[in-house]
């Protein structure tokens, strides 16, 4: 992981199980930081309730893969989706799912800009 002190890097931190912070915030945010340039670098953590809800909204499925269109990196709790069972959908859907607590702690000491949403 690079350190961020040389570029710009923002993290998303998606934890929330409701729809609307989904599209109208970390969705939103993300894809319009990544396409103007806001942003270097733009990571979606799924994390939480978020995992549960975009595994069975196939509405956010779509939101997503405009996401990657955009060139967000997208990552997910495994600790999290596996709870749910959603791991491999997850996967399915072109997220990388790993344990979390070391890269958003890494993220954190880099000094890496993260949004909790």
């Amino acid at each position: 992981m690079a350190a961020a002190t040389d570029t710009q890097e923002l993290v998303l931190l998606w934890t929330s199980g409701d729809r609307e912070k989904a599209l109208k915030m970390a969705f939103m945010y993300a894809k319009n930081s990544k396409k103007r340039g806001w942003w270097d670098n733009v990571t979606l953590i799924v994390w939480g309730p978020s995992a549960n809800l975009l595994a069975g909204d196939e509405g956010l499925q779509e939101e997503l893969d405009g996401l990657l269109r955009e060139g967000v990196v997208l990552e997910a709790c495994k600790a999290c989706s596996d709870s749910y069972g959603v791991s491999e959908k997850l996967e399915e859907m072109g997220i990388e799912v790993k344990y979390m607590g070391e890269p958003l702690t890494g993220y954190l000491k880099d000094g890496y800009k993260v949004l909790s949403v």
